[in-house]
């Protein structure tokens, strides 16, 4: 029973707001208690929303949330998992962005969706995330968890070396730009853009792809997720470029890394009715020919 929701959003752009206008109006209809959650440092008001609890926190005095929506892109919905990744709670995405892999609910079809979620009409998907367990705390207090890809690039124009070693043996040592590690759901990211393969995204394996080899019989790998990658880094500068979905870090060639499974999954809804491949098929319009 769906009696608690949040959402949250990061843009300030007119289809953004009207997204989250109406799913504010067609909860509150419902009789849904609503939080709109926001950093209270620069907070955002809309049209409708006065009655509407604003916060920078998902409890609802001591209950949490029963969903979150993150309104926007697929960039706002990795922003999402990170403030509950924590917590268990389910995150629904609408889709006010461009692709939206992620965030899958159109915002076309705001009204008919909020039903189905009153009334259950959805399922669970429970998605694999990457750590960075070495170095600790690399983005300085910010989490080193990724749902997309961790990724290793050049931090100028010169290439590097990346020696990657799974549960201690040597796999390959890359002369690239730099390597994409990727789970089943960031398949269709990044990954997707240098000829990675797709992964439904359920799966828990890794993959590793790299970003412009200097060698070109190197090619994608899928790893089982219970691998622990080590990565060690040389180059002919003083530091490489360390990425986690959305953060970036210069760090220097003295640090390795070290990619983990995370030990929680995110638990994300797809609606009755769609599923993962139709959305391939819409989204990268397979199929799709001129002559029809």
């Amino acid at each position: 029973m769906l009696e608690r929701v949040a959402i949250y959003f990061k843009d300030n752009n007119l289809k953004t707001r009207d997204g989250v206008d109406r799913l504010v109006d067609e909860f509150s209809r419902r009789g849904i208690k609503t939080r709109i959650y926001q950093k209270l440092l620069n907070p955002v008001t809309g049209t409708g929303w006065e009655p509407i609890d604003k916060s920078d926190s998902l409890s609802f005095n001591s209950e949490l949330a029963d969903l979150v929506l993150s309104v926007g892109g697929d960039g706002t919905f990795l922003e999402t998992v990170l403030k509950v990744k924590d917590l268990g709670i389910p995150i629904a995405g609408v889709n006010t962005g461009r692709m939206g892999f992620l965030a899958n609910i159109s915002a076309d079809e705001i009204g008919h969706s909020v039903d189905m979620l009153r009334r259950s009409e959805y399922e669970i998907i429970e998605r694999c995330l990457l750590e960075i367990s070495q170095p600790s705390g690399l983005f300085e207090g910010n989490s080193s968890s990724a749902l997309n890809e961790i990724t290793i690039q050049k931090a100028d124009l010169s290439m590097i070396s990346i020696s990657v070693f799974v549960d201690e043996t040597h796999l390959n040592t890359y002369w690239a730009d730099g390597l994409i590690v990727s789970t089943a759901t960031g398949s269709t990211a990044y990954n997707l853009s240098v000829g990675g393969p797709i992964l439904s995204p359920e799966d828990e394996s890794i993959i590793i792809s790299p970003i412009a080899p200097h060698n070109l019989t190197i090619r994608p790998i899928i790893l089982s997720g219970e691998g622990k990658i080590r990565m060690v880094i040389e180059g002919r500068s003083n530091e490489y470029l360390a990425t986690c979905d959305f953060r970036s870090k210069k760090v220097p060639f003295s640090e390795e890394i070290h990619i983990v499974r995370a030990p929680v999954k995110i638990r994300t809804v797809m609606l009755k009715g769609r599923d993962f491949y139709s959305t391939l098929r819409n989204k990268l319009m397979w199929g799709a020919d001129r002559r029809n």
